[in-house]
C-alpha cells in the first residue's frame, strides 16, 4: 500500500520515521489529501506522554499526526538511556489510532540514498564498542523502551563521528518497533528521502498544539 491508498482507506494517520529523512513531500500530499495536520511541540508530557496525541484523536477531522511517539521509544534509549514511553503507553496509543479508523506511516529512506541503513545496530555497537552494555528492561520484541542501556550504547546527538552508527542502530530500532506496533495498528511504510548530514528533517505544514502540563 503506497501513500496514496492509505488516504483513501483511512481517516487518521500517524507519520513516523528516524532523523534525517524528509518528511515535507509527504506532509503535502497529506495536507492535499484533506488531513489536518497536527504536531505537539515542546517536550513530552512528563507524567502522561500520549496524553496531547489521545486529546487531538478525540475529534473528527481527517487527521495526521507528525509523530513523536516512536520517535521517543527509539532516541530515548539510544541518547539518554530509556525511554520517558513506557511500551504501555505506545500500544495504548496504537489502538486508539486503530480505533479511529486510523494507521502508522513508516517512513523509510529509497533504497541507495545517503545514510541507507546498514548492519544491525548489536552487531556495529559489538564491533565499535566491545564492552557495551544491553538493556536490563526490554520491551516487546526485545526493545530496551523502558529500561537503562550501559553508556557505549548510547550516542550523544553532538558527536560527528557516531553519525553513522546511530543512523544504523536508529534504523533496526524503528523496524524493532513497528513490527510490535503491527499487532495493534496497521503500518504503511512509505519512502522518503534524506538529507546529507543525516539531521532530522520535517515540514512546515501544519499546526502546533503545546504540551499539557
Amino acid at each position: 500500500m503506497n501513500l496514496q491508498e492509505a488516504m483513501s482507506r483511512y481517516r487518521t494517520l500517524v507519520l513516523e520515521g528516524r532523523d534525517g529523512l524528509d518528511r515535507d513531500e509527504a506532509l503535502t500530499e497529506l495536507t492535499h489529501g484533506g488531513f489536518h495536520i497536527r504536531r505537539i511541540a515542546g517536550t513530552l508530557h512528563h507524567l502522561d506522554p500520549a496524553r496531547p496525541y489521545r486529546e487531538l484523536l478525540t475529534g473528527s477531522e481527517r487527521l495526521a499526526l507528525d509523530g513523536g511517539m516512536v520517535r521517543e521509544l527509539v532516541y530515548g534509549p539510544l541518547r539518554r538511556g530509556h525511554s520517558r514511553v513506557t511500551w504501555i503507553q505506545a500500544l495504548d496509543f496504537a489502538e486508539a489510532v486503530a480505533e479511529r479508523d486510523g494507521a502508522l506511516l513508516h517512513l523509510k529512506q529509497a533504497p541507495g540514498m545517503a545514510n541507507t541503513c546498514a548492519a544491525p545496530a548489536m552487531a556495529i555497537r559489538s564491533r565499535t564498542h566491545p564492552a557495551a552494555t544491553t538493556s536490563t528492561t526490554t520491551g516487546p520484541d526485545g526493545i530496551g523502551a523502558s529500561g537503562r542501556i550501559g553508556a557505549a550504547d548510547r550516542i550523544e546527538e553532538g558527536d560527528e563521528s557516531d553519525r553513522g552508527e546511530e543512523v544504523d542502530a536508529a534504523c533496526a530500532a524503528y523496524d524493532r518497533a513497528f513490527r510490535t506496533l503491527a499487532q495493534h495498528v496497521p503500518i504503511v511504510t512509505i519512502p522518503a528521502a534524506t538529507t546529507a548530514s543525516g539531521r532530522r528533517m520535517s515540514g512546515n505544514t501544519g499546526e502546533r498544539f503545546p504540551v499539557s502540563r
